[in-house]
């Protein structure tokens, strides 16, 4: 820990003493300036695989809650796709009781640790914050993801996690598809109700996306063990390495195993690409295979993994989105003596976190705005060797809102590079509706449901990413939340 950082923390305490010595007004909490939050040094993190952030103290947090103004129409919760009672918790934490905000956020959220290290609450709950409208920024709102956060790692780390009551059994049963956060969401909100609940998972291991996707560095794969830990201890049921469509067809769950309802959260997993010449030469990888080999099977220990990955010098990260934040910071923590971010419009326009890209900054990454590739070239081998690069200018906004890239005739440039990572997002896999054909899907692959989450087929629900394709990890659960929802009601 630095001495900037021992400061800050110690000047917390100071600061909560003196700002309780006299009656607090929304005047002077208005004043209180957002808690940085204390984190590894940028020189050594880049070569270690520890969680980046460090987490707030309790001065820290409780001097954060102090700058809730505890708002009657509460914006925040409207903000919020799984409804936390945000001033609820905010105001246990200023009284410091921990715990007690932790069973408030538990009311609607069984993955807080989690949510609070990965959601983009700058764009959600923390949008709508009157706070940070009066300061007209967003990021001097108050911290709601990072007192999340703490309490959820206060909870943990004093042994008080507690799990959830589960009504008398009903004697239903309900087949969860897939273990990221849809599914868990939804598997905790029906097992409550006293119904059967078992998830099926492809993968080895539960989590989804959280573990095969989001790196070590960003959230520790402990932290997800130990929430689905939580969902066994309530009695959910886990079958992993059971793809559903391949060991089991999707109807046969309900027509042949007794399920009452099935609910399908596997995620967006295919990845795309570029579509250029040259995609398939040897060290072009997609994000999706190149974080789960560093995450999933931990090729980040050398020596020890048994799926060693691709050595690297000098990489190209293709994408503006946190996917290629995450795979760039993980190439540089692989050995990668370059890495760079080609991305095609401006800082401005990326949809990567803003903390995310300035982490990245400080570790070193490089970023070529207004550029991307038109080819891919090789060497004898038939190993990347270069790219051949176009540069861009801005236009006027596309459908997005964002100012449309306009590529600029004449501008090629040869780059060098021996690795190429294509992060430009997802498609849903199709092996589920291809094999079931009653299931209504878009052209893209994502399952068609109602405002319910119910898809085309009776007694069949879907959510996260299979529907609204890539997004986030609270919004998968928002959906996971309301499919459940409807279930224990088809169920009652």
């Amino acid at each position: 820990m630095s001495h900037k950082e021992e400061y800050i923390m110690d000047n917390a305490e100071v600061e909560l003493a003196r700002l309780r010595s006299a009656p607090v007004t929304p005047k002077v909490r208005m004043q209180i300036p957002p808690q940085d939050m204390p984190a590894q040094d940028p020189s050594e993190r880049r070569h270690n695989m520890d969680e980046v952030a460090l987490g707030y103290t309790p001065a820290q947090a409780m001097l954060e809650a102090e700058r809730c103004l505890q708002c009657k129409n509460a914006p925040c919760i409207a903000g919020c796709p799984v409804r936390i009672d945000i001033p609820g918790f905010i105001g246990k934490v200023k009284g410091g009781d921990f715990l007690g905000a932790g069973k408030i956020i538990k009311k609607t959220n069984l993955l807080p640790s989690i949510c609070g290290r990965v959601c983009p609450q700058e764009t959600q709950c923390q949008a709508p914050c009157t706070v940070g409208k009066a300061l007209h920024s967003v990021g001097k709102a108050v911290q709601i993801g990072r007192l999340e956060r703490f309490v959820a790692d206060y909870e943990r780390t004093h042994g008080a996690v507690e799990v959830p009551n589960v009504a008398s059994p009903t004697g239903r049963k309900v087949a969860i598809v897939g273990a990221g956060p849809a599914g868990l969401t939804c598997a905790a909100d029906v097992r409550r109700e006293g119904h059967d609940v078992t998830i099926f998972e492809a993968f080895h291991k539960s989590g989804g996306v959280m573990v095969y996707g989001i790196p070590e560095f960003r959230l520790p794969k402990v932290l997800v063990q130990s929430e689905a830990e939580v969902l066994e201890s309530m009695g959910v049921d886990f079958e992993l390495n059971f793809l559903v469509g391949r060991t089991r067809p999707l109807l046969s769950l309900l027509r042949e195993d007794g399920y009452d309802a099935v609910f399908i959260g596997t995620g967006a997993g295919l990845p795309k690409f570029m579509d250029i010449p040259g995609e398939n030469l040897v060290g072009v990888f997609s994000a999706n295979e190149y974080l789960t080999r560093a995450n999933l099977l931990k090729a980040y220990m050398k020596g020890k993994a048994g799926t060693p990955i691709y050595p690297s010098h000098r990489v190209a990260v293709l994408g503006g989105g946190n996917v290629a934040m995450d795979s760039a910071r993980m190439a540089l923590r692989l050995g990668a003596e370059e890495v760079r971010v080609l991305y095609r419009r401006t800082r401005e326009e990326m949809p990567a976190r803003a903390e995310e890209v300035e982490h990245a900054i400080e570790e070193g990454i490089i970023f070529d705005f207004l550029k991307s590739p038109t080819r891919v070239l090789g060497d004898d081998k038939g190993r990347v060797a270069a790219l051949e690069v176009l540069s861009y200018e801005l236009g006027e906004p596309d459908d997005s809102g964002r100012r449309r890239p306009v590529p600029i005739r004449g501008s090629e440039e040869i780059m060098p590079f021996d690795t190429v990572i294509v992060a430009i997002g997802n498609e849903s896999n199709p092996l589920i509706s291809q094999t079931t054909p009653q299931l209504q899907v878009d052209r893209h692959g994502h399952i068609i449901v109602d405002e319910r989450q119910k898809t085309s087929v009776e007694r069949v629900y879907a959510g996260g990413d299979i529907v609204l394709g890539s997004a986030t990890v609270i919004l998968a659960m928002g959906e996971g939340r309301q499919a459940a929802q409807a279930i224990n009601e088809i169920l009652q």
